[in-house]
């Protein structure tokens, strides 16, 4: 016990709050303080998607105009204006990427997994460590049956965090799966001085757009009018680490993950203005829809009772 605290969420703390008006109307919330520096807030209707993060109140994710918005406003075809983008929008189960039709099935972009809230949530706090846990349902009457158990360990000694989940498929048949953990970086850490490295073993581009500016995939820009989105697929070996540095804050983060579960690095660089942000976004595919990873034969797999595992942690930088 410390005898220089009242309340035990003093300095470390975990809150839980409900946004009032506007779309977000009625969103859970967990606010979470580690006490050295790391702030990050958690949206429990929204898949448990991180969707702020901030190192010693400097705010490190991207925000998209679309702002806090509830499942309720989730139209399959318009996901971009149910994107709050935030740090973290987890993309899947069923899908991810590109609208496509793939064995028969209409696909929407990037999956419904994050419009679904988690179930179950509890939070658990140690001398070491904050453990935050939850589950999402994203399971349909005569159709795919997924069970995403994820853990988010907050570190209480460094500014290090990392997400863990479990997907099981709860079904009676093989279903595809696809993840992309959609990771969003934006203003401050993210201006034209931004130091990008990504540690792949080749990098291309996804389509003639980014192509032409092959050489700069790694080199930020300044806001831009009408700029024309453009991704980058890494390929790793190993462990990949991804990460940006801004030199003159003189803070950073890096991403870390094992290449062998989460095999496909997408590099997201959108200049625009207000449509300022970076992407790096681990997945087990590239964003390309999923008709298009079975033809490359990159699609994964889950039988009847079969469980997958996929985690990454991140790390927030300072000199």
């Amino acid at each position: 016990m410390n005898k220089y605290i009242g309340h035990k969420t003093q300095v470390v703390r975990v809150e839980e709050h409900r946004l009032v008006g506007g779309k977000g109307d009625g969103i859970r919330l967990l606010e979470v303080d580690n006490g050295i520096g790391l702030h990050m807030t958690l949206s429990i209707d929204r898949a448990l998607d991180i969707s702020r993060l901030s190192l010693r109140g400097i705010n490190m994710g991207y925000f998209s105009p679309a702002g806090y918005t509830a499942p309720a406003f989730y139209r399959e075809q318009k996901f971009l204006k149910n994107f709050t983008a935030g740090f973290l929008t987890t993309c899947g189960l069923e899908a991810v990427g590109s609208p496509c039709v793939d064995d028969g099935e209409e696909l929407p972009l990037h999956g419904t997994v994050s419009n679904i809230p988690a179930e179950n949530v509890c939070y658990c706090q140690n001398d070491e460590e904050i453990i935050i846990r939850g589950e999402i349902a994203d399971q349909v009457l005569f159709g795919r049956k997924f069970r995403l158990e994820r853990k988010i360990t907050v570190s209480l000694k460094e500014n290090v965090f990392s997400v863990e989940d479990l997907i099981t498929n709860e079904g009676d048949k093989k279903e595809p799966y696809e993840v992309l953990y959609h990771m969003n970086m934006g203003y401050p850490l993210l201006d034209e001085d931004s130091i990008v490295k990504v540690n792949s073993n080749s990098v291309s581009p996804r389509d003639d757009e980014a192509a032409k500016y092959m050489d700069t995939w790694n080199a930020m820009e300044k806001p831009q009018p009408q700029f024309q989105e453009r991704c980058y697929y890494h390929s790793i070996d190993g462990k990949g680490v991804a990460s940006i540095f801004q030199p003159k804050l003189k803070f950073g983060l890096a991403i870390e993950f094992d290449s062998a579960d989460l095999d496909c690095l997408t590099e997201w660089k959108m200049m625009g203005e207000r449509d300022y942000v970076l992407g790096l976004e681990p997945g087990n595919c590239y964003p390309d829809g999923r008709s298009v990873m079975r033809e490359k034969g990159i699609l994964k797999f889950l039988s009847a009772g079969e469980s997958k595992t996929l985690k990454f942690k991140v790390k927030l930088i300072e000199e």
